[in-house]
């Protein structure tokens, strides 16, 4: 199959603050403008181009998978800033990381109340 995703929009209120945060987190080079967006590249050519909305904006779920190196240094970040985090999707339980298949992940929220995870290992599927 040859089908690949190449990009997503993420609607936000302020593009810059959007980008930056998530670049703060996750440790990212700094977005591309395209048009009338902020393009951040992620790692497997995926990215995700953030658009300014005055209209409200429905949340989305964005996962990503980071090394344990990475997650740590997120983690980190997460923490400093004071950021709410939870180990699973229905935000029960605070304060915790999750562990599946061998790695750890967290949720946490950006800034327009996107869902964000953090994984370390993909979750597999019919396992």
């Amino acid at each position: 199959m040859s089908v690949q995703l190449n990009h997503t929009i993420v609607w936000s209120r302020d593009k810059q603050a959007s980008t930056q945060f998530l670049r703060d987190i996750l440790g990212l080079p700094a977005p591309i403008p395209f048009g009338e967006m902020l393009v951040v590249q992620m790692a497997n050519d995926v990215s995700l181009d953030f658009y300014e909305s005055d209209d409200p904006i429905s949340t989305q779920h964005y996962a990503f998978l980071i090394s344990e190196e990475e997650f740590e240094r997120a983690f980190a970040r997460i923490r400093e800033r004071g950021l709410e985090y939870w180990a699973d999707p229905g935000k029960r339980r605070a304060g915790e990381t999750y562990t599946h298949n061998g790695g750890r992940g967290l949720y946490f929220d950006d800034l327009d109340g996107h869902f964000l995870e953090l994984m370390t290992r993909p979750y597999k599927v019919g396992a």
